[in-house]
């Protein structure tokens, strides 16, 4: 996410001691994968043209709620090409030290059938022929040609439904001059209520729902729920209830407004917070955002449902 509390970071491409095509039953993967779930694998592919169709196998199970399309997944992972001419490493978040953010609804077809019913966890190794892949452009941007077969291994941390939302002791908010928030239900977005007074001059963060999940650290990828209105008229002006999905973002590195990097490093995973955030650290360093309908001085309000950091 850059700048924009909207964006979710691309995600295209992405304990046994050796995995050769076993696990759950469907077509055979024709790779190798050797270690344990949650470390970096030892992936073989062979030499010649891969077969035809979309294969899986869940090589570690996980427990817990499979994911469904529309599902938010966090997973490590490694992805590769493979065609008549060889394979290459395209990525690995192994690599980059952090996981990456799928977004089910908006990735290419056969990485979100592999995901469908994986579980915290679980690891699975993927075979995505090129029709349920980047097709026959391909993706000149990423190395990737019209007839490449695409290869992941699949190391699932998390997954975050629609209705995820914070989880923990309710605390009540009894200032007046404070926004007041209205609990929304599970999939609901909760209702802001913005006071008619003028807003505060710094940024104003209040815990709502206190989660009992570890703090979260700066640098992390954090799943989230959130509703943003402005104070001058308590008017939404983003929401990832009303779009559907968690959302993903990296948290105090700049990819984010400054409010949201100094409001949620140090703060629990399950916990709804109550941002109330000053130009400053808003969106006056940019101008405003105009596709947003957001003024340089406007001060927002924020409700944020902290589900998870990676």
């Amino acid at each position: 996410m850059r700048r924009r509390v909207s964006a979710v970071s691309a995600a295209v491409v992405l304990a046994a001691p050796l995995f050769l095509a076993a696990g759950c039953g469907g077509a055979d993967v024709q790779v190798s994968v050797k270690g344990a779930a949650g470390q970096r694998p030892e992936v073989k592919i062979p030499k010649g043209t891969p077969k035809d169709g979309f294969a899986t196998r869940t090589l570690a199970k996980g427990k817990g709620p499979g994911a469904r399309k529309g599902d938010l997944v966090v997973a490590d992972y490694v992805g590769y090409r493979w065609s008549k001419d060889g394979s290459k490493l395209l990525a690995s978040s192994y690599m980059t030290g952090q996981p990456e953010a799928f977004p089910t609804w908006d990735i290419v077809p056969g990485l979100a059938k592999a995901f469908e019913g994986a579980r915290p966890g679980a690891r699975v190794v993927a075979k995505i022929p090129p029709k349920q892949g980047y097709g026959d452009a391909g993706d000149q941007g990423r190395q990737i040609g019209p007839d490449d077969t695409l290869v992941y291994v699949l190391d699932v941390r998390g997954v975050f439904p629609p209705s995820a939302m914070a989880r923990g002791k309710s605390q009540a908010v009894s200032d007046a001059s404070s926004p007041q928030v209205g609990d929304g239900g599970a999939g609901q977005a909760p209702s802001i209520t913005v006071p008619k007074r003028s807003a505060p001059k710094s940024l104003q963060v209040r815990t709502l729902v206190q989660g009992e999940g570890p703090q979260v650290r700066k640098g992390q990828l954090l799943a989230l729920q959130y509703k943003g209105v402005f104070w001058r008229d308590g008017k939404e002006f983003d929401s990832s209830w009303t779009g559907g999905h968690p959302h993903a973002v990296t948290i105090g590195t700049g990819q984010v407004i400054k409010g949201w990097d100094q409001a949620l490093v140090g703060r629990t995973v399950g916990s709804r917070l109550l941002l109330v955030v000053p130009p400053d650290l808003a969106y006056k360093p940019l101008g405003g955002l105009p596709q947003a309908g957001i003024r340089a001085d406007d001060s927002l309000v924020f409700v944020v449902d902290v589900l998870g950091a990676f």
